[in-house]
């Protein structure tokens, strides 16, 4: 899902060809990405319109040849002067008087001759990687591709696949060498895969009219009259050289930031297109550059180009006593209502052990609803966060959620919600940032552990993706790739986190390996983690049975079943399915109640009225209905299922389909308890949910080993010492 949609989009024609373009934000200055070659969409600029149409207003578009454009084969439509015209006429047409132009590869060259050229209406160029030669170099792998293209060779390997021939023989071969060449940063593997959708969305024909056109217009392409260009250039200028890059070698980036007397940002471990890699950095040097060279405002704290502290010191946020109350920034997850649950009970804990903290909170629906509710302060930057859970609704299937590719796909999301966590934690003095699996920020800050501007705490109950055996061995490898970037992340950098808590018990670990030589979990969890034992936000044994149904109105010659499923939108077939089986349990239950509980974002409505049904929707003392119940029909969220398990009472959970945590996770805990019965939903038809409930109902259980009481204070305890 698009965390930040177009305000406008539309088509401009172009000698009979149409160009799709769209325009994001509506900042005072304006940033037109312009295309690279024609292998790749507009959406390589994802990362930047995610991070950065907060500030500027941004204006896209897909160059003729790929994503939404045209599709003409002769080389004239591909000649830089019909590129040029292009990126003008999508200026006008979006009412750019002036831009900053920003390119990558051979947007590169054009953004030269656009600033060359439209001198009135470039206020600014930003070089990624350019693809420019001002020396005319003719050992660069590219220019040797370029000058063999039309040969027939003997080896279609490497370089060799740029061809002619070789195209029209492999041309997925050659994407998906030319992707990986392109990314070939460690732990790429998504924006390859994207890169090499888009690569086959267009056709050999295209990219060999682009490259005929390339060898057809040769003025454009002499090191002497590149260097003519950047001579007419007066622009402000920035050139970002990735230190890994073999399509433009580093040294055509160094030479043209020396021939335009601008800025040069290397950063050593990047390739070819930096800013997907590394969207954050890229990001701010951009902020940075606008900052100075455009708007001449002060550089912002932190901006521009970010150099790492010695992973092997300590933190360089010190423990400051400053004359005022402590203050934490809380992020909570809103990906299942369970964290903000646990997260009140610590920070409830916290201001026990330090009366005078402040705690802001950063968070998003449904979980500022939960906050709200309890008093709490949720920060106003929240409103800018871009929503997970929409992301999450709208990547399910029927009781499915592969939540591994889920979270792989949430990529612009989170450099949005870190950018408005980037930018408030450097205009606020928080002491302590205390992140439930606030998964882009933990990533982002190892990354750039510079941004970090308080001591951080990471909670999680769970730690390992292990995949999904229908995933194969791509996802196995996948996986493997995950868990090995942050096992990087944390053994390199350990100071980042000041404080990992895993909300359980070392059991609770699965017995797992992160992949392939790669370390067991638990051990590696055991070693790195601090263990606050399950937090369930309530004592059990304050929730007396009979006491509680009393005074929530079940009577005592009725039995209750509660179904629930979470704080998404993914359980309402679920829902369906146990309003289908209340008929038929009654049958063999007498006085059955059933109360479907629908959560914050399913709409009651959507649900069939029954008779003794009765639908509720979102019910924030959820945990006290649980305990009153006589059985519970539930998701396989960690949450409710350890709410239960805590309060002891019997309950049938259907975990989600292709869902990890789930799956694997959650049922290892849930096992460990000797809790609920699992059942799977493709065998959970009404008649098989109907039978499980009476089973349920009438068995004798032995009691569920018992949930720690005390975790929220062993967590609180642990945070205060960072205080």
């Amino acid at each position: 899902m698009r965390p930040r949609q177009p305000v406008e989009e539309g088509t401009v024609d172009q000698d009979g060809t149409s160009v799709h373009y769209e325009v994001f934000g509506a900042g005072e200055h304006t940033l037109v990405l312009l295309p690279p070659w024609m292998v790749v969409h507009s959406r390589i600029w994802k990362a930047q319109i995610a991070g950065l149409s907060d500030h500027f207003r941004i204006v896209t578009y897909d160059a003729r040849g790929c994503g939404r454009s045209d599709r003409p084969t002769d080389p004239s439509a591909y000649v830089p002067h019909q590129h040029a015209a292009d990126a003008l006429a999508v200026m006008s047409a979006t009412r750019t008087d002036q831009a900053v132009l920003v390119g990558n590869s051979y947007g590169g060259l054009l953004a030269l001759l656009l600033a060359a050229s439209a001198t009135d209406l470039v206020e600014g160029a930003v070089f990624i990687g350019p693809s420019v030669d001002l020396a005319g170099d003719v050992d660069a792998p590219l220019t040797r591709a370029l000058a063999t293209f039309d040969e027939e060779l003997e080896v279609e390997e490497g370089w060799g696949r740029y061809n002619r021939h070789a195209w029209a023989r492999d041309f997925p071969g050659f994407v998906r060498w030319f992707t990986e060449t392109a990314l070939a940063e460690p732990h790429a593997t998504k924006p390859r895969e994207e890169a090499l959708a888009w690569g086959l969305d267009t056709t050999p024909e295209v990219l060999t009219a682009t490259v005929a056109a390339r060898a057809a217009t040769p003025p454009h392409q002499t090191a002497a009259a590149l260097r003519s260009l950047v001579a007419s250039v007066t622009c402000p200028s920035l050139v970002i050289q990735g230190g890994l890059d073999v399509i433009c070698p580093p040294e055509w980036g160094r030479r043209l930031a020396t021939g335009l007397g601008s800025e040069l940002v290397e950063m050593p471990e990047a390739a070819h297109c930096p800013q997907v890699r590394y969207p954050i950095e890229v990001n701010r040097i951009i902020r940075s550059f606008m900052d100075r060279r455009v708007s001449a405002v002060p550089e912002p704290p932190g901006a521009g180009r970010m150099t790492d502290p010695d992973p092997g010191t300590p933190s360089a946020v010190a423990a400051i006593r400053r004359p005022r109350p402590p203050r934490v920034l809380y992020l909570s997850s809103p990906i299942g209502l369970g964290h903000a649950r646990r997260d009140l009970a610590i920070a409830t804990e916290l201001r026990t052990l330090a009366p005078d903290v402040r705690i802001d909170w950063l968070a998003q629906d449904p979980v500022t609803r939960v906050l709200d509710a309890a008093g709490e302060t949720v920060h106003p930057a929240s409103l800018r966060l871009a929503s997970e859970s929409a992301h999450l609704e709208s990547e399910m299937g029927e009781h499915d959620l592969h939540v591994f590719e889920a979270l792989r796909r949430m990529d612009e999301i989170l450099v949005t919600n870190f950018s408005v966590f980037a930018d408030l934690t450097e205009s606020a003095g928080y002491d302590l940032v205390v992140g439930d699996e606030s998964w882009e920020v933990d990533h982002f800050l190892h990354e750039h552990p510079a941004l970090k501007r308080a001591r951080f705490a990471w909670l999680s109950d769970f730690v390992g993706i292990v995949p999904m055996a229908s995933g194969g061995e791509r996802e196995a490898f996948v996986a493997a790739d995950w868990n090995r970037e942050m096992i990087g992340h944390v053994e390199r950098r350990p100071h980042v986190r000041d404080l990992s808590i895993f909300v359980g018990d070392p059991d609770d670990v699965v017995p797992h390996t992160f992949g392939a030589g790669l370390p067991s979990i638990a051990e590696w969890t055991a070693e790195h983690y601090e263990f606050s034992g399950y937090i369930t936000g309530f004592d059990p044994a304050e929730l007396d049975h009979t006491r509680l149904r009393a005074e929530l109105g079940y009577r005592d010659d009725e039995v209750v079943v509660i179904a629930s499923v979470g704080g998404s939108a993914v359980g309402l077939p679920l829902l369906r399915r146990i309003v289908a089986a209340h008929p038929l349990a009654a049958e063999e239950i007498p006085g059955l109640r059933t109360v479907i509980v629908t959560g914050p974002r399913i709409d009651p409505g959507a649900l069939p009225d029954v008779a003794g049904v009765e639908k509720r929707a979102f019910v924030p003392d959820l945990h006290r209905h649980l305990a009153a119940c006589d059985l519970a029909v539930v998701q396989g969220g960690l949450t409710t299922t350890m709410e239960l398990t805590a309060a002891q009472r019997p309950f049938v959970y259907l975990p989600l389909l292709d869902h990890f945590e789930q799956q694997i996770h959650v049922r290892h805990r849930l096992d460990r308890h000797g809790a609920g019965r699992a059942l799977e939903y493709a065998a959970a038809t009404p008649e098989a949910l109907a039978a499980a409930m009476a089973d349920e109902l009438r068995r004798d259980r032995p009691p569920y080993r018992p949930v720690p009481r005390c975790g929220a204070r062993r967590a609180a305890s642990l945070l205060v010492e960072l205080l």
